[in-house]
């Protein structure tokens, strides 16, 4: 099965490792629409897989992002 064009840009962030422009986002994924790589990135932002953020020129950049899964603690 053939990754979903949401899980191709997630997947090219992650290998990126840093964060980038988001116009070159559509370098990293030049088999995608415009529009899918926008899709993509606004719905891993809405679901906190990827971060944008937007610098004082307004530019925004896009990085993959992993939360710390929360630790439990268990009394003994």
């Amino acid at each position: 099965m053939m990754a979903t064009y949401i899980d191709q840009v997630r997947d090219r962030l992650e290998q990126q490792g840093t964060a980038c422009p988001l116009e070159e986002v559509m370098d990293l994924c030049p088999e995608l629409t415009w529009n899918q790589v926008f899709l993509a990135i606004d719905y891993l932002s809405r679901t906190g897989r990827v971060r944008v953020t937007m610098d004082v020129g307004r530019s925004y950049t896009v990085q993959a992002y992993r939360p710390v899964a929360a630790v439990t603690v268990t009394a003994f």
